[in-house]
């Protein structure tokens, strides 16, 4: 990119940087250097020797010839003549430190890209550079670095006749790539913004059905956003796929999709924050003034509190907003303190949150149908006299990973103290939690306060709710004999003749009219939330599956899902048994976020294994589990939030005898695990593992019986490779 003069240079890349400490650092070799016209007499003009000696040679850097000083920078316009402009404190933070300290080659170089490659770039999709060096030929040394200045790549390369094009594979950070160019260890020319990086999620796994899943997921997800106007301030989510408000529930658990498309992750939350009431709990759903709808609880919920918590942890998570995660602080422990202390919401004697008999989260509970408040018939979403009370496993499981996620949110940005005392709560909830419902397979539906109550026509015992699936996935919450106990039901319930899914919201399901519905589906067995299959089970079921060693299952209900939404261009909240759609009401839609987020999360969590450890994917575990299917050879995955500049990508390999990962991102660290094909020895003196050709410490992990290579590297980007024997 051209500059007119040399302050428009150095503004032009402070752009986006932070504020560096002031004055030059020191750099290794700097000392004086010579000054020649006409950066002399530029410098005689500019004050001479109060401007101190020159910092640097000569350098060519884009289309200037630049000499720094500690406070200025003199530029040649031509032979004859130059100029001084001031810098900025802290300049030198600001360019590669490769430049401080080196001297400047006879010849000049340009650096570019080769005729045809476009600007902007993606990681690892390699780029043709133009390289020219007038009059010369011989070896060149191309250094790249990205947009934080840290290295990301070094390349030899042979000049004939003063021209060379040579391959990059670009990695590092997003955003502008700079290149430098040395002869014989000097510094021949310089680009500043050689290209632009950018990235965005996206998946090439060679198989069709995975191929086109997540841009159809993403399209349904679309569908489901809502924007509007509230209090002076615009409002983004995503609704529920039965009902066009936007609830908290719904939003937060889509999220696990929008991550990778939505840039505004906040507003949404920040309008729930405002809603809290002064007891600390919140609505359900928030003011719709265009719909004439105002902020309200369905009485019979107790989940809202852990969701907020777990909504603005995540939204973090992807922005890596550290003063808006403090902001939301307060909030966040008042919420804790209205659901761990009022007797509406927690049981005292139990220590855990109680509810009514609602079928897992939903919010209506056990009895006949009910009069609204305007009289009108209706499903029994109020405390009534006849309420039966009692512990719901999914506010608990929901609740401790809260509390998890808050710890971490004290030790990021608030009082470390706090931090312990919510993971010994989230601890003693569990303890209790298995102790009352835990029931050697899968958590107990429901256990009543009453002992005296039994629920008529269906065996407690053997009902299978849908926060299973959810709690496979709430880290901390289950061991991992747990998970594959809960994994090994569902998979076990997989009856064709029956259902087309086992992916059930509760299996077996109530007998008619033990919820009265007031005409709505949900009162007979099969139907909406009282036996109907639902996407987002199966999501949530197939990620808990790759990350607990049942990786073939996982990729089992991808297909299948893959496969139904491609016959039908649809995903509904539920279905009936037979595969008929669910069609609750006239504001249902056929792009359900809930079950698309899921099932996306189980495609870039699950089968590609890019998890998030830290915030904007600054720490990451990369466990790929494509080596569980044959079919898989060579994978290009891309996982980027679209509120950041925090990404993973990586190309993986597998090849007789051999697995290859060469990944790069955001991260300043990364634990990798790499699934070892079914057919691989199951000795570990049978493997070579190499990071960027070099023997590493490794180890083998198990997940279930899944063996793992796993090792940890202090980088964001490498290539690591398996080998053995056949």
């Amino acid at each position: 990119m051209r500059r007119r003069n040399l302050l428009w240079i150095v503004l032009t890349l402070l752009v986006g940087c932070s504020t560096a400490a002031p004055g030059v650092p020191s750099r290794p070799g700097n000392g004086p250097y010579g000054l020649t016209e006409p950066f002399l007499s530029a410098w005689e003009r500019a004050g001479g020797e109060q401007v101190g000696p020159p910092q640097t040679a000569p350098l060519w850097i884009d289309d200037y010839q630049v000499q720094f000083f500690e406070s200025l920078a003199i530029s040649a316009i031509d032979g004859r003549q130059a100029v001084a402009e001031p810098l900025p404190e802290g300049w030198a933070e600001h360019y590669p430190a490769t430049l401080f300290g080196a001297t400047a080659a006879a010849q000049r170089a340009t650096i570019g890209l080769a005729d045809g490659d476009a600007v902007i770039a993606a990681p690892l999709q390699p780029l043709t550079l133009s390289v020219r060096v007038p009059g010369y030929s011989g070896l060149a040394e191309i250094r790249l670095y990205d947009a934080t200045l840290q290295p990301s790549g070094m390349i030899s390369t042979t000049v004939s006749d003063g021209r060379a094009e040579p391959l990059v594979m670009p990695v590092g950070h997003l955003g502008p790539q700079w290149a430098i160019v040395l002869i014989d260890g000097r510094v021949a020319g310089v680009r500043s913004e050689l290209f632009y990086l950018e990235a965005e999620t996206s998946l090439r796994s060679g198989q069709a059905d995975l191929d086109a899943l997540y841009p159809r997921l993403r399209g349904f997800m679309n569908d489901a956003a809502v924007q509007y106007a509230l209090n002076g301030a615009t409002v983004r989510g995503y609704r529920s796929p039965d009902n066009p408000l936007l609830w908290l529930r719904d939003h937060v658990y889509q999220g696990r999709g929008f991550r990778y498309f939505e840039p505004d992750v906040r507003s949404l939350l920040d309008a729930f924050r405002a809603a809290q009431l002064p007891d600390g709990s919140f609505p359900d759903v928030i003011d719709y003034p265009d719909r004439f709808v105002t902020a309200f609880r369905k009485e019979v919920e107790a989940d809202l509190e852990f969701l907020f918590i777990q909504g603005v942890y995540e939204a973090w998570q992807i922005s890596g907003d550290d003063a808006w995660l403090a902001e939301n602080l307060p909030a966040m422990r008042r919420a804790v303190a209205y659901i761990t202390t009022d007797p509406l919401r927690w049981d005292a004697e139990r220590g855990l949150v109680r509810r009514p008999y609602t079928i897992d989260m939903w919010d209506f509970s056990y009895g006949p149908a009910t009069l609204s408040p305007d009289g009108k018939p209706a499903p029994r979403h109020w405390i009534e006299d006849d309420t039966i009370f009692g512990t719901f496993h999914g506010d608990n499981t929901g609740l401790a990973a809260a509390l998890y996620l808050l710890a971490r949110a004290e030790r990021r940005v608030g009082d470390p103290q706090l931090a312990d005392q919510w993971d010994r709560m989230a601890g003693d909830i569990i303890a209790r939690l298995n102790a009352l419902s835990w029931n050697g397979r899968f958590y107990t539906h429901f256990v009543p306060e009453d002992p005296n109550f039994v629920p008529q026509g269906v065996d407690p015992a053997r009902q299978l709710s849908l926060s299973n699936a959810y709690a496979l996935n709430r880290r901390g919450v289950l061991d991992d004999r747990q998970a594959r106990r809960i994994i090994e039901t569902y998979f076990k319930r997989r009856d064709f003749e029956r259902a087309f899914a086992e992916w059930y919201s509760i299996d077996p399901p109530f007998p008619e009219g033990s919820y009265g519905m007031a005409g709505r589906p949900g009162d007979s067995p099969g139907e909406y939330v009282n036996g109907g299959i639902m996407p987002l089970v199966g999501g949530e079921l197939a990620r808990g599956a790759f990350t607990h060693g049942s990786e073939p299952y996982g990729f089992d209900i991808l297909r299948r899902y893959a496969a139904l939404t491609e016959l039908t261009d649809a995903s509904y909240l539920w279905y009936y048994p037979d595969g008929r759609p669910g069609i609750s009401g006239p504001d249902t839609i056929g792009t359900d976020g809930w079950g698309a987020s899921a099932m996306i999360g189980a495609l870039f969590e699950g089968a590609a294994g890019v998890s998030d450890l830290d915030r904007a994917y600054r720490d990451v575990l990369l466990s790929p589990r494509w080596s569980a299917d044959p079919s898989f050879r060579s994978v290009d995955v891309v996982s980027r939030y679209a509120a950041s500049d925090g990404y993973v990508a990586y190309n993986w390999q597998r090849e007789a005898g051999s697995l290859r990962l060469n990944f790069t991102g955001s991260a300043t660290s990364a634990a990798i695990r790499l699934l070892l094909p079914p057919d691989a020895p199951t000795s570990e003196d049978a493997f070579q593992v190499r990071l960027n050709g070099e023997p590493v410490a490794w180890r083998i992990v198990l997940s279930g019986e899944s063996p793992y290579v796993g090792l940890e590297v202090a980088s964001g980007s490498g290539v690591i490779s398996v080998t053995w024997e056949e």
